[in-house]
């Protein structure tokens, strides 16, 4: 390895990998969805937030909703 490097030749290119990184978020999921990904995780092995990740994108992806049933509380 040499001593010293002469940076001001370097060709500056954009950070390609970029736009893949992931954004950091707060949620809050029932204790036993966690559980169920995590043994899907050991399972797989595969962190279980990667696992939530490609879930969640194939919902994403797949257009598919949630069906909810929020009752409506009376005034």
């Amino acid at each position: 390895m040499k001593k010293n490097y002469d940076l001001k030749k370097m060709k500056w290119e954009p950070n390609p990998y970029l736009k893949l990184l992931k954004k950091p978020v707060t949620i809050r999921f029932d204790e036993d969805v966690i559980a169920y990904f995590k043994s899907l995780s050991e399972q797989e092995g595969v962190p279980y937030q990667t696992l939530m990740n490609l879930f969640l994108r194939f919902c994403k992806e797949e257009g598919l909703k949630p069906h909810t049933n929020w009752k409506k509380r009376s005034a």
